[in-house]
């Protein structure tokens, strides 16, 4: 793969549906859309074997999404791939709207505060109800930082940076 076109991990396969080949997918994000327009993914095993498939049909069931893959129309074949996560170009992805952003975009940048304070790295980032939560981390410290207007002043991709003005207690130990 080249280096400018990095797989980004969008959910997991996390068991069958029936028994002619369906799995159950989770989406990382909620978002199915990407997905559902792919022609072909990329299976990524725990110990990091990829595999690249051609999807036969992606169609939602209730709050998830069912994946067929061609080739696999018997649970005994499709079985294999439960706990997989499943990967996708980054290039395949939509562009964003003007500020908003992928988490594979925020994680790795550098958080700092309105007056220029290092407080750490996002790590990760997970949904908690009405905003995102960023994890930074800097040594063995870890702050959970809400992804609202009334702390995120920006997010610069291309420098690398998130600046945020901390709420009142917010960067205690």
């Amino acid at each position: 793969m080249p280096e400018n076109d990095p797989l980004v991990p969008i959910g997991k396969i996390t068991g069958t549906h029936g028994i002619r080949g369906a799995l159950k997918f989770h989406s990382y994000s909620g978002n199915l859309d990407t997905l559902q327009k792919a022609k072909e993914l990329i299976l990524k095993s725990k110990t990091g074997e990829l595999k690249k498939i051609v999807i036969e049909s992606a169609t939602e069931h209730g709050n998830r999404l069912i994946l067929r893959f061609c080739g696999y129309d018997d649970i005994n074949k499709a079985l294999p791939f439960v706990g997989r996560e499943i990967c996708l170009n980054r290039n395949l992805f939509p562009e964003p709207e003007e500020d908003e952003y992928y988490w594979c975009d925020i994680i790795g940048l550098e958080v700092v505060t309105d007056h220029g304070v290092s407080v750490g790295r996002v790590s990760d980032i997970f949904e908690a109800g009405s905003c995102d939560i960023y994890v930074v981390q800097s040594g063995n410290r870890e702050h959970l930082i809400p992804s609202i207007a009334k702390v995120i002043k920006e997010i610069d991709i291309d420098s690398g940076k998130i600046v945020i003005t901390p709420l009142e207690g917010l960067l205690d130990p």
